[in-house]
């Protein structure tokens, strides 16, 4: 291997907080998964690489002995450093950051750590829904992270969330949940396809829908759930006959018999039951129920609660299957219907 290829190949930023011995390592270990380094293949003099690189001569020398600590390189006193091993597997240093925790975001997250086994250490950040948090947040990660684990949902409106994940670099990249447009590059993602996932979803409820004519949807103000769930509940209820209405607060909203209510928000659904049961009204037959993201406890609660809901758990194994298998693919999850007594 010609030494001038090689320190082509080299990239030391200036301006990045890992520290240059770091980034050093890292564009060897790079060079080796890519099939650019191979065993046996001398590397350019500590003299020459400081000379090039325009580091300093201890940079160099820790560089090179933290690959010597690793396995990777050997040294043959008066012929230099050279490829010991091609075998070396870095171990998977992520940083995983959250929106909000709650039942399936559990789900999600044990999947995910129970798919990636045991070689791999994890930092778990939470920033609920403000983008302001996530965003210094995400400035001061400065640690050498294999992998940024990103679900990207933010209470505030009209928030330019595209432009702080630009800056993370898009091998490192994998978003959960939800696609950002305005990022560039090629990089993972596990994604709903909200407009069309409710749309199918109330398609396959149609029967037990048919006993009701008003479909209500409680969608909060300032809620971080996309607006594309509001398209595809008003294109089925246009395309079926059904009278519909989006509501943004619950607490002034009426309650009638041929109602149906179509709740995103766990604290919402405590209120549409206590209300309803107020009125006398049964669920599941005066009022019909159907609650957004499954998790065990609506399995149970008036003999069953009707939930519509992405599988988090496979959400999570996906995720963990994108970088265990290094892909930049874009897979689209799996999304449910569940039908209970609540409809």
């Amino acid at each position: 291997m010609k030494i001038n290829a090689f320190l082509s190949y080299l990239q030391v930023d200036e301006y990045s907080a890992v520290p240059k011995y770091l980034q050093l390592t890292q564009s060897v270990l790079t060079a080796i998964q890519d099939g650019f380094l191979k065993k046996h293949d001398t590397l350019p003099s500590i003299n020459e690489l400081s000379y090039e690189l325009e580091i300093s001569r201890d940079t160099a020398e820790r560089g090179y002995k933290h690959l010597k600590n690793l396995g990777i390189l050997g040294s043959i006193p008066g012929k230099g450093y050279y490829i010991r091993s091609e075998t070396y597997q870095q171990k998977l240093n992520i940083c995983l950051i959250f929106n909000k925790l709650s039942n399936h975001k559990k789900i999600i997250y044990d999947a995910f750590v129970e798919a990636l086994g045991t070689n791999v250490a994890m930092d778990f950040y939470v920033y609920n829904n403000d983008f302001n948090v996530f965003k210094d947040l995400l400035s001061s990660k400065s640690e050498q992270y294999s992998h940024y684990v990103i679900i990207p949902h933010f209470k505030q409106a009209g928030v330019e969330e595209y432009e702080i994940l630009n800056t993370i670099p898009k091998n490192k990249l994998i978003l959960m949940d939800k696609k950002i447009a305005g990022i560039t590059g090629e990089y993972a993602g596990i994604y709903e396809n909200f407009e069309a996932d409710i749309y199918k979803a109330l398609q396959e409820a149609l029967v037990p829908l048919a006993k009701y004519h008003t479909l209500k949807m409680v969608f909060p103000k300032n809620s971080y759930f996309p607006l594309e769930i509001t398209s595809g509940f008003a294109a089925f209820c246009e395309d079926y006959g059904f009278k519909h209405k989006v509501v943004n607060d619950l607490h002034n909203e009426s309650i009638n018999k041929g109602e149906v209510f179509i709740n995103l928000m766990e604290d919402d659904l405590v209120t549409l039951i206590e209300r309803i049961q107020l009125l006398n009204l049964q669920i599941g037959k005066d009022v019909g129920l159907i609650s957004y993201n499954e998790t065990p406890l609506k399995r149970v609660i008036l003999n069953g609660i009707t939930t519509i809901s992405t599988d988090f758990k496979k959400m999570g194994y996906m995720a963990a299957k994108l970088i265990l298998e290094n892909s930049k693919k874009q897979l689209e999850v799996p999304f449910y219907l569940t039908l209970r007594a609540s409809l």
